[in-house]
């Protein structure tokens, strides 16, 4: 197959799926690592995909807007997957805890459903929706405005709702984190609230797929020294395990 067949087949893959990983493209077109980073590498700059660090995603890297959504529903997901049934476990029965907004923390609500007698705080209408159907346990969602684009609630009145309350866990995920450590997103209103959420919270668990490991976005939240545990897919890049040893935060691989 010649390299510009490849690439278009790369282009379809990453399409198709929000985003692709270096190892199953080198698995589907048995090639080298090598020769998949150069074809990611020359496809990113052309503006025909987003390079991250371990893959690529089917939309350009932009550090003013966020993927849409439905792409951030799929992208990554069998991670996101791993990453929320190990994060559950943490969760003792009769925990309280803050969800934040994203696709990321929607998985971990379908994955907390096996739990007994938890009090949620969410600003994620989704999260209420899945969590809500358990009878045991106590969800509240947070005043504010609904953004209509994934359902997360934001605004002053909000970060001022969960001011209100003190839980055990505040469970947050995230745009982006830089290789100095910034916790980093779109929306500054959002950021207003999970800074809230980190605040207000015992401990803190940053749930946050390879992707996000180097991703731009415009808004500083914070930095990853804040966090009390890091749950990912993959070793993070040496500046970031750099900061977790320095600041003891436990690393959580899956």
């Amino acid at each position: 197959m010649s390299q510009s067949q490849r690439q278009l087949q790369i282009m379809e893959l990453v399409r198709e799926k929000g985003f692709a990983s270096i190892d199953e493209l080198v698995t589907h077109f048995n090639v080298t690592p090598q020769t998949i980073r150069r074809d990611l590498n020359q496809l990113a700059e052309a503006k025909k995909l987003r390079r991250h660090h371990g893959g690529a995603g089917a939309e350009p890297e932009s550090s003013t807007e966020n993927l849409s959504y439905q792409s951030r529903k799929i992208m990554n997901l069998e991670a996101k997957e791993r990453i929320a049934k190990a994060l559950a476990k943490a969760i003792p029965d009769g925990a309280s805890l803050f969800i934040n907004i994203g696709t990321t923390t929607e998985t971990i609500a379908q994955a907390l459903l096996n739990h007994r007698d938890l009090k949620i705080v969410t600003n994620n209408i989704h999260v209420a929706a899945i969590l809500s159907s358990k009878p045991d346990f106590t969800v509240i969602i947070a005043a504010g405005e609904v953004r209509h684009r994934d359902g997360g609630i934001v605004g002053e009145a909000t970060s001022d709702f969960i001011g209100q309350f003190q839980m055990d866990f505040g469970i947050i995920g995230i745009s982006g984190i830089s290789m100095n450590g910034s916790l980093l997103d779109f929306d500054y209103r959002e950021v207003r609230v999970a800074q809230a959420i980190i605040e207000h919270s015992q401990q803190i668990i940053l749930a946050a797929d390879h992707t996000k490991f180097g991703r731009s976005a415009m808004v500083k939240l914070g930095n990853i020294s804040q966090i009390d545990h890091l749950y990912t897919d993959m070793t993070p890049p040496a500046e970031i395990c750099e900061i977790l040893t320095t600041n003891d935060i436990s690393l959580h691989i899956v």
